[in-house]
């Protein structure tokens, strides 16, 4: 039968091998194909994904739903490729694009709008410090970025306080 965790990350899986995501995430590498900044891939997505999962269970006494966080981190990008070809905010593309998708993996009403508010406000400060899914997606997409480590630091054209030069945010 399986665990409530295993049947919730089953839709997580949904979203890894819906067609329109896999044309995203193609769309983006396309045109990071040369860059030698920070990558929009699944690697991002992951760590996004990962540290947001530890925001969640160390910040909320009733932390959200895996799936759903998993979700909001896989999706937090996928509008990357509209900023790169029509110049639009990833994080409205990326709202936009989500729900669909989310639809399409077996999530409810409710669900995808908590997601894609997520999604939508997920470089917006003033969600930082809150421990819902907004902020804890927030700090997981800065925290996710190892400046503290990059080869390319001294060269990024990120202000010195937007880089993340600690381990932990």
């Amino acid at each position: 039968m399986g665990s409530q965790s295993e049947k919730e990350m089953k839709r997580v899986q949904h979203i890894l091998e819906h067609p329109f995501y896999l044309e995203c995430i193609a769309r983006i590498k396309k045109h990071e194909e040369n860059r030698s900044f920070c990558g929009h891939d699944m690697v991002h997505f992951l760590d996004v994904a990962r540290i947001a999962m530890l925001l969640n269970v160390t910040e909320n006494k009733e932390p959200i739903k895996k799936d759903v966080v998993y979700g909001a981190a896989l999706l937090h990008d996928i509008g990357r490729f509209v900023q790169y070809e029509e110049g639009t905010d990833h994080a409205k593309a990326s709202a936009k694009l989500a729900p669909d998708i989310l639809k399409d993996c077996g999530y409810n009403g409710e669900e995808r709008k908590l997601i894609t508010e997520a999604i939508k406000c997920h470089r917006d400060k003033k969600v930082k410090k809150s421990s819902d899914l907004k902020g804890i997606l927030y700090r997981a997409d800065k925290a996710s970025r190892p400046c503290y480590g990059c080869v390319m630091e001294p060269s990024c054209d990120w202000k010195r306080k937007k880089k993340n030069l600690k381990l932990w945010i």
